[in-house]
């Protein structure tokens, strides 16, 4: 699936948020950089255009992307918090050599869950890790 920074910014618009440059620049900075990208990288990467860019800004505009429901949280480390631009049901794996992290296809509502018959399940993620092809 193919995310369209046109089709996400007409998304905004229907919610009602504000479409400010920077707010944008982040957004398309998402749908061109699939790399499931932390706060420090996309504030790096987007300071060398927009000099007036503050990291309270980045962290505000993903807060505002996440809540309205057009990037997901991913944590796979403890101590690192990723974004993702594609909100469907996948699986991320990452190299524990490289860093780099691949989405995978999985079909979440197959998956078997024993124990939680009672529970509410909001959010459902699925991490591998190990060493990808490049670097084996």
């Amino acid at each position: 699936m193919q995310l369209l920074f046109e089709d996400l910014k007409e998304k905004l618009k229907k919610k009602n948020i504000n479409l400010s440059y920077q707010r944008l620049k982040v957004l398309e900075y998402l749908t061109q950089v699939r790399t499931h990208p932390t706060v420090d990288q996309i504030f790096t990467d987007l300071q060398k255009d927009i000099s007036t860019l503050s990291k309270t800004t980045v962290y505000n505009t993903l807060r505002v992307l996440v809540q309205a429901g057009l990037v997901r949280v991913i944590t796979i480390e403890d101590n690192e918090t990723r974004y993702d631009i594609d909100v469907r049901d996948h699986g991320h794996f990452k190299c524990e050599s490289c860093g780099k992290i691949y989405d995978f296809n999985i079909d979440m509502n197959s998956l078997i869950v024993k124990d939680l018959n009672n529970f509410k399940i909001d959010d459902k993620n699925v991490y591998f890790k190990g060493i990808c092809p490049q670097c084996l």
